[in-house]
């Protein structure tokens, strides 16, 4: 920065380098983008939007229970015309997003087949609409297991409106939906927007059943190949996370293996609990606070940390 010698009373403002910045700035670019074999981007950004992403997810919120989460000033009698419209302008969106993570996928993965890209990108946010309905009723079962599962609550409305839980499960739901139709990049942006505001870090991947309440919530980890039945009670700093990762002649992690828990029907994990591995949690089970798990837990069994020690030990 030039400094500049000025008499009392004046102001004049600074001068930066822009120039030495933006060259150095510029070289840096080119080299990351020529150690990943890519190339400029001549036709704009080929990335999708977390902004974007961000309102769409806001638009369906609404689209989902417009009136709680949809504008203020709605009215039940123009209930449907807002769905409708709302839903209209988010989808063509949502497949502006999705056109973006398809036209990435065959530049960066040249096996796929780029033939008939813009169909299946209508067909893809096609289907999505589709699922809504179904994961409505999905957040329906996951509220009101929130307002049975806490004596706190006072109202469907309060847990709907208030509690982080739902906030996540809302994300996921639509997360999920968008991973498994095949655009992994905008599910992972659109559960990371959920993990930024609520501290809870659901991967898309993870396959959850009806009516699961996270409990206050932050610091709960939920990994991709995790699988959660029905009615299951998580409190906050629980972990469901991989025990190790499998390595190839490179030594890299190999990728797509199931190495997550399976937690199922009516299971409670209380505070601060880790489990880790493809381990299975039995229906009914009860995992006390900061316990240790990297076994299967028979159905019905409580587990506290004095018989996790003592097991570990050989007892």
């Amino acid at each position: 920065m030039s400094v500049i010698a000025l008499r009392p009373g004046e102001f004049r403002p600074p001068v930066f380098e822009l120039k030495q910045v933006v060259e150095e700035l510029a070289d840096v670019r080119q080299r990351w983008r020529a150690s990943q074999k890519r190339s400029t981007e001549p036709g704009g950004r080929e990335l999708p939007s977390r902004e974007a992403l961000a309102h769409i997810i806001d638009g369906l919120r609404g689209v989902l229970f417009p009136m709680r989460l949809g504008p203020a000033d709605l009215r039940q009698e123009s209930e449907d015309f807002y769905v409708g419209h709302t839903l209209d302008s988010v989808l063509h969106a949502l497949l502006v997003q999705v056109r973006l993570e398809l036209h990435y996928a065959v530049r960066h993965q040249p096996y796929q087949n780029a033939l008939g890209m813009e169909t299946d990108a209508v067909k893809l946010v096609q289907d999505f609409s589709l699922a809504l309905p179904k994961i409505r009723s999905l957040l329906d079962a996951d509220v009101l297991a929130a307002f049975e599962g806490d004596p706190a609550a006072r109202s469907v409305d309060e847990v709907l409106l208030c509690y982080p839980g739902i906030l996540a499960m809302i994300h996921h739901r639509l997360a999920h939906q968008l991973y498994v139709l095949g655009v992994p990049l905008l599910a992972r942006i659109v559960s990371e927007l959920a993990h930024g505001q609520t501290g809870i870090d659901i991967h898309p991947g993870a396959k959850i059943g009806a009516g699961l309440f996270i409990d206050h919530g932050t610091g709960v980890v939920i990994g991709e190949t995790a699988v959660i039945g029905e009615r299951v009670r998580i409190y906050q700093a629980v972990t469901l996370g991989a025990k190790s990762f499998p390595t190839d002649a490179a030594g890299k992690p190999i990728k797509g293996r199931d190495r997550h828990p399976i937690v199922e029907d009516e299971v409670v994990i209380y505070a601060g609990a880790t489990v880790l591995g493809r381990v299975t949690l039995g229906r009914g089970a009860s995992i006390g606070g900061n316990v240790w798990v990297t076994h299967d837990v028979p159905a019905g069994a409580v587990i506290t940390q004095a018989r996790a020690l003592h097991e570990s030990v050989g007892g």
